[in-house]
Order: C-alpha cells, then sequence, then structure tokens
C-alpha cells in the first residue's frame, strides 16, 4: 500500500514540477531552466542526505558494479528538458499522459527482455491488451471535433 501511495505523490508531484518548469522556461530559458532544477535537486539531496544520517558515503559511487548506472542524472536533465518542452508544446495533461504511457511501456519491455539487471518476465497478453487500452484511451483524450 506504501509503494502505491508512494507512487501516486510521484505522479503528482512530476506533473506538477513540469508545469512550473515550463513556467520558468517561459521567462528564462529551458537550459537555465534545466539547470535550475538540477541545481535544486542537488542542494535538497544533499540536505537529506546530511539529515538522513548519511548511510553512505560518495566514494561509493566508484564501487557501483555495472557503471552505466551512474548516467542517471544525466538522463534526468534530458528528463527535465523533454518535459519542459512537451508541457509547452502539448499542455500539462496530453503531455503528461503521453509521459507515462512511454514510461511504462518503457518499464514493461525492460521486465520483459530483462535489460539493465532486472528481473526477466514472462510476456503476458492481458498487458500487452492493457497497453492497447491505456493507447485507445490517449486517442480518445486527444480527439478532437473539427
Amino acid at each position: 500500500m506504501i509503494g502505491m501511495i508512494t507512487a501516486i505523490i510521484s505522479g503528482v508531484l512530476m506533473s506538477i514540477q513540469g508545469v512550473f518548469n515550463t513556467g520558468v522556461t517561459k521567462q528564462t530559458s529551458v537550459w537555465v531552466a534545466s539547470a535550475f532544477v538540477q541545481f535544486t535537486a542537488l542542494l535538497v539531496c544533499l540536505v537529506a542526505w546530511f539529515v538522513t544520517g548519511r548511510e553512505s558515503n560518495f566514494l561509493a559511487l566508484f564501487q557501483v558494479d555495472h557503471k552505466y548506472m551512474l548516467l542517471g542524472g544525466a538522463i534526468g536533465a534530458f528528463i527535465t528538458y523533454t518535459v519542459i518542452q512537451s508541457v509547452a508544446a502539448l499542455g500539462p495533461a496530453k503531455s503528461i499522459m503521453l509521459i507515462v504511457t512511454s514510461q511504462l511501456i518503457a518499464a514493461y519491455l525492460i521486465e520483459l527482455f530483462g535489460l539493465f539487471g532486472t528481473q526477466k518476465v514472462e510476456f503476458m497478453w492481458r498487458k500487452l491488451l492493457g497497453l492497447a487500452l491505456i493507447i485507445s484511451g490517449i486517442i480518445i483524450f486527444k480527439w478532437e471535433r473539427s
């Protein structure tokens, strides 16, 4: 249950953040806004690390087995950029709907093929049907009368 609540909070925060970041971009630029987002995230993480007891240190990063896993921060910068651009172009609802759907498809493919060290799962038709229903929902949501 706590996982579901956390996921819901995450989705709400991502939507709000996308709108906020787009608003900052309109008054600055996409790279200034993205840099500010990443910088403030760094500050929050450092404060949280310091306050919560510092259970590990930064030298532990050098011991990460698969070094490509350290690209998460760089990917985060591109996520910030693409969310800002999509919210500006499509609006919050349409862009977040497409973002979440693409996340779900990518996550299922990662699990299906056991990529990046994840546990491989078996193909299930009902999951493919679920994805098809989500895509149908996007088409219905975007459908506008001429």
